[in-house]
């Protein structure tokens, strides 16, 4: 038998993404371009000397409290449980007590340095699971396999709320029989002993490496969690109010939607962290840059880049950035999802069915004097849906959908959505009034400036796109609008936060939830289980597929592409020990503070 620990495997050097069910509202931190917003030239460089960790080299104090902003303009959810969260502000607050089992190398590779170890024989297909021994819950209560198993036991239940039963989570041999319900098991999922595991896959795949393709990368306490029902675990207090934790630090007190209080887990398998406390609270994106300035916070988790000219001389922060595992996109509604049968049905009738109509809304926007000017050099038009810091996969000669009104105005007359009755805005191929819905994210102050930008591109073309709702809608409502597919949205902007799998299957598979544009044909099904075949072991077959898959989501453009991002984190200078990079040795365990509040 073939057997290779995907730590070390060099072949698989290159799978470097897993789709996350992360999503966040910051497209909507641009501004409507005036004359004085300073030039390309200026401004391009910008982030070229930020690091990504602190430089303080200061003794540090005992203990301390570490104060975090986490700059919103809703109330986070609160669901604090890595199988049943659905966007990025829990995900951010759930970093400092994390359950995840795995850590990960430079290429986004789960390593054997973690909680559990992985090993993969490719003949049997039969994927092994290792836990440490002596690895505790905050709680005091041992880590066991069965803590491991449960979260596959809850995401393939017929009950599960959530979005992450997926193609992925079905290449689990006898997923899709639990869920139907006609096994009481997942029989591909099996105890060994009391420290090991073992799943039996369908396909092996090089996205297995980057803890995908039906892997599971956290823990659940089934001391707590087991007897609870599966359909009543998002509202139970176990999740929503004193979850346990095998990270860093563990939830102390929650004031719902509004600010969270940690205290360090004297039981981290690390050891004991430094600081005594962590609070975090929501904090708007309008007051967020002088709360930095009067030290009222250490960090600012989702700081907005239009924010950067009020931060950039201030001498108590050190400015951190890297390249995010992000992007923002226009997506436009071609069908629904039929939750019954779990896949997606496109319908020819939809309003945005037209894929010329789609081509032109891309080329229509303005999204690089936006980039370029007001995002201070920040962020750039994004032309792939593998963001550039996975340079291996990250095709920089794709085209993309540049600002070119004349080809969009080409376009839209070549497809017959012409003004017929000389309004200046043009009706449909039929002759018929042409209003299209636009559901955008509620931000800062603002939102609706670059909202009402966004029209009039759209106005300069001749289309007439209104806003869903009459105004821009609040973070979650939006996305619970756009999952159920509410009639009233025909396009709509959104962002997805990226994990370490360049695999797009998660997101615009035949039967991902995630697929919120409903977009489904066989070539694109096929081309998506391509590359994450066994085939995709071979790097090059990998890109190849990955490109090609690309190439035909620009033809048919049912999604755009739309911004990609540097991602800046102000620290308080106070700070020290605290590390952005993605390959850091740092934890949040190893960070120290050298004074008692944060320096004004």
């Amino acid at each position: 038998m073939t057997k290779k620990k995907w730590a070390v495997a060099s072949s698989l050097a290159l799978s470097s993404m897993l789709v996350l069910a992360a999503c966040n509202d910051e497209e909507n931190e641009t501004t409507t371009p005036e004359e004085d917003g300073g030039s390309t030239e200026e401004n391009a460089d910008v982030g070229a000397d930020f690091g990504t960790d602190t430089t303080n080299a200061e003794d540090a104090i005992e203990g301390g409290t570490l104060k975090v902003a986490l700059v919103a303009e809703s109330p986070f959810q609160g669901i604090f449980s890595w199988t049943l969260y659905e966007d990025g502000y829990d995900a951010d607050i759930m970093e400092f007590s994390t359950n995840a089992i795995f850590e990960t190398d430079g290429d986004f590779l789960a390593t054997n340095d973690g909680i559990a170890s992985m090993e993969v024989d490719e003949e049997a297909k039969v994927v092994t699971i290792k836990i440490r021994e002596d690895v505790k819950w905050s709680d005091g209560e041992p880590l066991k396999i069965e803590d491991l198993m449960l979260p596959y036991e809850i995401i393939g239940h017929a009950d599960y709320t959530g979005v992450r039963y997926d193609a992925d989570f079905k290449n689990i041999v006898g997923a899709e029989e639990y869920n139907a319900g006609t096994a009481e098991t997942i029989s591909g999922i099996k105890k060994v002993d009391e420290t090991t595991m073992t799943i039996e896959v369908k396909e092996i795949s090089p996205a297995l490496a980057s803890i995908g393709a039906g892997i599971w990368g956290y823990a659940e306490p089934s001391h707590i969690l087991k007897d609870i029902p599966v359909a009543e675990l998002v509202e139970n207090d176990a999740v929503r109010v004193n979850p346990v934790t095998l990270g860093p630090f563990k939830i102390n007190k929650i004031v719902p939607g509004e600010s969270v209080e940690f205290v360090k887990n004297e039981h981290y398998w690390k050891g004991e962290p430094k600081l005594d406390s962590v609070v975090l609270k929501v904090v708007s994106a309008s007051s967020i840059a002088v709360a930095m300035q009067n030290g009222e916070y250490d960090l600012a988790k989702g700081f907005s880049a239009t924010a950067y000219d009020q931060i950039e001389t201030l001498e108590n922060i050190e400015i951190l950035s890297r390249e995010e595992l992000y992007y923002s996109y226009l997506g436009f509604k071609l069908g629904k999802f039929d939750t019954t049968a779990g896949k997606v049905v496109m319908d020819d009738s939809m309003k945005m069915a037209n894929k010329d109509l789609r081509k032109a809304m891309g080329y229509a926007l303005n999204i690089e004097e936006v980039s370029d000017v007001y995002y201070y050099g920040l962020r750039s038009r994004a032309n792939s849906f593998i963001p550039p810091v996975f340079s291996s996969f990250h095709n920089p000669d794709l085209p993309g959908y540049t600002y070119d009104p004349d080809k969009a105005i080409e376009l839209l007359d070549a497809a017959g959505y012409v003004d017929t009755d000389g309004d200046g805005l043009r009706e449909d191929p039929n002759g018929q009034p042409l209003e299209i819905k636009l559901a955008t994210m509620a931000g800062d102050d603002i939102a609706e400036q670059i909202t009402q930008f966004w029209l009039q591109n759209w106005a300069d073309v001749g289309l007439n796109v209104t806003l869903a709702t009459g105004r821009s809608i609040e973070f979650n409502a939006f996305y619970d609008k756009v999952q159920a597919d509410d009639p009233e949205i025909d396009i709509f902007m959104g962002a997805w936060g990226t994990g370490t799998n360049p695999s797009p299957m998660g997101l615009y598979s035949n039967d991902a939830p995630f697929n919120f544009s409903r977009f489904a044909t066989d070539e694109s099904q096929e081309l998506l289980v391509a590359i994450d075949s066994p085939e995709a072991f071979d790097a090059d077959f990998r890109a190849e597929k990955l490109l090609a898959w690309e190439e035909l989501m620009a033809e048919e453009a049912p999604v755009i592409p739309m911004n990609n991002r540097l991602e800046l984190e102000p620290v308080n200078k106070r700070v020290k020990n605290y590390s952005i990079d993605y390959t850091t040795d740092l934890g949040l365990e190893d960070v120290e503070l050298t004074a008692e509040e944060p320096i004004k």
